[in-house]
């Protein structure tokens, strides 16, 4: 009889505990942004000076007379939230390792989730290094908007089997729905263009894009209506078809996210881009992500989830049974 590995003797995770944990993924990712907007509409981009260390010669804020400790705090929050979401990533990890049974598809996606938090934390280094330069400081908010998706992925793979794709919508429409991801990440891009010639930049000192604000609002718009039209396309699409009601369940989630967030949009350009509604946006901007990648799974079925693989000891006969 051989003796069991270390490895072996670690208790596999519940698949309820595989839930939480990715479940935690998609809330940690989520949260980076939203503190990141806080950030910047406080000014605090540059509260800690340098990277990975907050001030020259400390890790964390000190005592400054002049400028106080309030933009530090604040930006060592943020990167503490980091830190925060570092350690959900490893456990990511983790439980997809001592998964039983142990698959390919969870380990993969897990291991997005750390990979993206470093990721994240070089970028923001580089951000603060360069003075919060809007080049440096879109490609921080953008990294994390994938990360939320393949969170939410996560999330559904650790309830959900291993079999090839089975589409539960037809192909147009399953078309439509990658179409609808590329907009959103087009309207991604053209939405920190906005906010890179707007008033947040991160630090009062900090020069701005130099592209007129309404140009870049206008286009943003136009892309918001590009998508509004595309879903409810897709919506007439599914009563075809006769969606079922998970899926309309995530399909109106989708659609009302959406339109809240071009209202938001809306009445941040009439009232000129107050902070509160800088933070409502960018945490509607998580809400679509969200709801638009529960509509994709939902879209698509793989199996059941496989049930845990249980070892039976190996059984030695007696000597002296094996000798009669």
């Amino acid at each position: 009889m051989s003796t069991p590995s270390l490895l072996s003797r670690v208790p596999s995770p519940s698949r309820a505990v595989q839930r939480v944990i990715a479940g935690a993924a998609v809330v940690g990712q989520a949260g980076l942004a939203v503190t990141g907007a806080v950030v910047r509409v406080t000014e605090s981009g540059l509260g800690c000076t340098t990277w990975p260390q907050c001030q020259p010669g400390s890790l964390v804020p000190v005592t400054d007379p002049v400028g106080g400790q309030a933009h530090q705090w604040i930006e060592f929050g943020n990167r503490l939230l980091g830190g925060g979401l570092g350690v959900v990533s490893a456990l990511c990890v983790l439980m997809a390792l001592f998964a039983n049974p142990r698959r390919r598809r969870v380990i993969v996606l897990a291991l997005m989730m750390p990979l993206g938090v470093v990721a994240q934390a070089v970028i923001g280094g580089i951000t603060v290094l360069t003075g919060l330069q809007w080049w440096s400081v879109a490609p921080h908010f953008l990294a994390s908007m994938p990360l939320i998706w393949l969170a939410v992925l996560l999330f559904r793979a650790v309830g959900e089997g291993d079999e090839p794709v089975r589409p539960l919508l037809p192909r147009p429409l399953l078309g439509l729905q990658l179409g609808q991801a590329i907009a959103v990440g087009v309207i991604l891009i053209a939405g920190t263009l906005v906010t890179a010639a707007g008033p947040h930049a991160g630090d009062i000192r900090t020069p701005r894009l130099d592209i007129p604000v309404s140009t870049l609002a206008q286009i943003h718009a136009d892309l918001v209506f590009l998508l509004i039209g595309s879903l409810f396309a897709l919506g007439f699409g599914m009563r075809i078809k006769d969606a079922t009601a998970v899926q309309w369940r995530r399909y109106w989630t989708l659609v009302g996210v959406v339109l809240a967030q071009a209202l938001v949009g809306l009445v941040q350009y009439w009232t000129g881009v107050p902070d509160i509604l800088v933070l409502v946006h960018v945490f509607g901007v998580t809400l679509v992500l969200i709801a638009a990648a529960s509509l994709w799974v939902a879209s698509r079925d793989r199996g059941p989830a496989p049930v845990a693989v249980t070892s039976e000891p190996a059984v030695t006969e007696e000597p002296e049974l094996a000798a009669r």
